[in-house]
């Protein structure tokens, strides 16, 4: 039964498989906050195969975020995380374990149409933000280019990771392996399911996800489960090659128990606790210690390690770094050549003299911090992404595309340079946000930009014309890489020398690589 009926354009009221819902109109965007895919997943459900959601008989309001998982937000201190605002997560729908719900942006409800599907999946690693950061406001792009754009939450940290597995297996106390996957999963068959009622294509579904997000998107392509539930994927800077093994994860289990004061015999009381008691030891422990495991059932390999995963070996895919990506780990903006030496010692041993005389070749305009960040995006975010798009290209199946925002922050006085998370405002066309530099010119075009790239790759898997620029598909021949920069370029093996040099070190030793 419709509601709508009188109130003029400012409602609009659509059907999913659990019920009606009612959203808001702004400009022509219908926008609905806070759809349940998932039903609650605390007490009996807590470290369970996620659940569809309960069916509802009146139409639901869906005007403002839903509530997100249990987690500690970024320290007000920390200027990095006050760029993105993930300073304010908690604040945007509150926490509880009623956590899986998404947002909706569209222009069109059963329509006809079958619009481009844009899924979002935040990053934060695996323990902290949700869908409901502000950084991922889907309005502009869903308005641009007439897609559909879905963000959704999922279960973090211990309360999606926790290996269980092999501490119990009392039939009383069943688990799942790497709920917080599963959540992903289920929230991608309610778009399957849902997203023509939306105006959306259920065979036009693009996934796509930076830093802990791009983790979450390398392990969707790699995941028997996640298999024919999207056609395109996108990954900015994180790119995940190797999950944890189960026995580092048993360990971080038996570790979170003993700061709760369990053991195997009472093991059931974790069904009982309240959540911020489960919180507070998680911090004890460390909530980016828990992460997807190899748990021989729902994970059964690596995810491009040693070669890319075959079952999506049709999926068009596009892999990225933003030039300075590390520097979000540091904040000694002040660090001089002296004391960037010194780190390069405490960090690179023998081989800080080396590197320091490459970089002086190659890189020596930047400042020490940036220089310093540069680095250590190389030897990390970069070699990945490379690792990856190699591999990925070596299947020659699917074409892969790589691309490095160069293109530096004026925030903070621009101290950042062209840091982590830059691109995914401008793949929403978010050009307002600070990290843009707050609706300059570069920013805005920028954005326009990137945000056609994801409008072109959702529709066919092409990222078409780039201002006029050709973007060819990465080969292990070529190496093309384009740069977002002013002007934009695409440019075959850029930074070669620096590129070899970290291809010629010992192999990564991070459970992310």
């Amino acid at each position: 039964m419709s509601v709508t009926a009188g109130l003029g354009g400012l409602f609009r009221q659509a059907t999913t498989t659990s019920g009606e819902i009612l959203g808001l109109v702004n400009e022509g965007v219908i926008q609905f906050k806070g759809v349940p895919y998932g039903a609650p997943t605390g007490g009996k459900r807590r470290y369970r195969v996620p659940e569809r959601p309960a069916p509802w008989r009146r139409v639901r309001e869906c005007f403002g975020y839903g509530p997100i998982c249990p987690q500690v937000p970024t320290s007000i201190a920390n200027q990095y995380g006050r760029l993105i605002q993930f300073d304010m997560v908690a604040a945007e729908g509150g926490m509880s374990e009623d956590c899986l719900n998404l947002n909706i942006w569209t222009c069109g409800l059963r329509d006809g149409r079958k619009r481009p599907v844009i899924v979002s999946i935040h990053g934060g690693a695996f323990s902290i933000a949700s869908g409901n950061a502000r950084i991922y406001d889907g309005a502009r792009l869903a308005q641009s280019g007439d897609v559909v754009v879905v963000t959704l939450s999922h279960r973090l940290a211990s309360f999606g990771y926790l290996n269980l597995l092999d501490l119990d297996s009392a039939s009383e106390f069943p688990v799942a392996a790497n709920p917080g996957l599963a959540d992903l999963v289920l929230g991608l068959q309610w778009v399957r399911e849902n997203i023509e009622h939306f105006g959306g294509d259920p065979e036009r579904v693009m996934i796509w996800g930076q830093s802990g997000g791009g983790w979450k998107v390398s392990s969707l392509l790699a995941l028997p489960a996640a298999k024919g539930l999207f056609s395109r994927a996108v990954i900015q800077s994180g790119s995940l090659l190797r999950f944890q093994e189960r026995e580092s994860a048993a360990a971080i289990a038996a570790a979170f128990l003993a700061a709760l004061g369990l053991t195997q015999r009472n093991l059931s009381k974790l069904r009982t606790l309240p959540w911020p008691v489960l919180l507070e030891a998680q911090t004890k422990v460390g909530a980016q210690a828990f992460m997807p495991f190899l748990d021989g059932t729902y994970i059964l390999k690596h995810a491009f390690d040693p070669i890319a995963p075959v079952q999506s070996a049709d999926v068009p895919l596009i892999v990225s770094t933003t030039r300075d990506d590390a520097g979000l780990f540091f904040n000694n903006f002040a660090l001089d050549a002296v004391g960037l030496m010194d780190l390069l010692r405490q960090q690179f041993g023998d081989r800080a003299a080396e590197i320091q005389q490459l970089y002086r070749e190659h890189a020596s305009a930047q400042t020490p911090f940036l220089l310093h960040a540069r680095i250590i995006t190389d030897a990390g975010f970069r070699r990945f992404a490379y690792m990856q798009a190699e591999r990925k290209a070596q299947q020659g199946v699917a074409p892969v595309y790589l691309y490095q925002w160069n293109w530096p922050s004026p925030a903070y006085d621009g101290v950042f340079g062209a840091v982590h998370a830059i691109d995914v405002a401008a793949g929403f066309g978010n050009a307002r946000d600070a990290i843009l530099g707050g609706g300059c010119e570069p920013g805005r075009s920028l954005s326009r930009t990137l945000s056609r790239v994801w409008i072109a790759f959702a529709s066919d898997g092409k990222p078409g014309l780039v201002q006029d620029v050709a973007w060819e598909p990465y080969t292990p021949a070529n190496r093309a890489c384009l740069l977002l920069d002013v002007p934009i370029t695409l440019v075959n093996d850029p930074d070669h020398e620096i590129r070899a040099f970290w291809e010629r070190q010992p192999p990564p030793v991070s459970v992310l690589g």
